[in-house]
């Protein structure tokens, strides 16, 4: 399966999420699951790609040419495509993947996941979608979205279309084992 992480691209973060990131690297690497990412050395997206390396499983790589500073990428993909733009970055790493990890990171993580996320709320894919909550970093979101299920502007469905965990072991599991629930399009579901 080629799973899609999503991840902090800076070192300037506490050890632990660096390390369970890692963690969850080496998990799909010795699960036979490849990597598909935004091409960092550094950060949770340097993490990922180090683990799944390590343990002999394929890195792909997807970043526009302005990364392409020394040291910025990741030396070691198997495989390495490079997109004019961020929007077209996003749409092959969707394309090219089996499921979807968000693990913590800032702005740009935000964006893909929100992204993912309301494409499968469109119905416009069906793949598993998994957070890895390292420390509870993703808590105060969370909360947020149902802060906004109680105000009404995201519906209550919409924790149907992916899954929190602490645990890699736990998430890879899920995604292996993952069936889609019925009638997700949002599209086709009555307020």
């Amino acid at each position: 399966m080629n799973i899609c992480v999503y991840g902090a691209s800076s070192d300037r973060i506490d050890r632990k999420y660096i390390e369970m990131t890692e963690k969850l690297g080496a998990a799909m690497g010795k699960r036979g699951h490849d990597l598909v990412f935004g091409g960092g050395a550094h950060g949770l997206m340097g993490a990922v790609a180090r683990g799944v390396y390590a343990a002999g499983g394929k890195v792909i790589g997807v970043a526009p040419a302005f990364f392409d500073v020394e040291g910025v990428l990741f030396a070691h993909c198997s495989e390495f495509i490079v997109p004019e733009t961020m929007r077209e970055r996003k749409r092959i790493m969707e394309e090219r993947s089996d499921a979807l990890v968000m693990t913590p990171g800032g702005i740009g993580t935000f964006d893909e996941f929100f992204e993912i996320l309301t494409l499968k709320q469109l119905g416009r894919h069906t793949k598993p979608i998994a957070i890895y909550n390292i420390g509870g970093y993703f808590d105060k979101l969370l909360m947020m979205l149902r802060h906004a299920v109680a105000e009404g502007f995201v519906k209550e469905r919409t924790f149907e279309l992916f899954d929190v965990f602490d645990d890699p072991e736990v998430l890879l599991d899920s995604l292996e084992n993952y069936t889609p629930p019925e009638e997700l399009s949002f599209l086709e579901m009555k307020y």
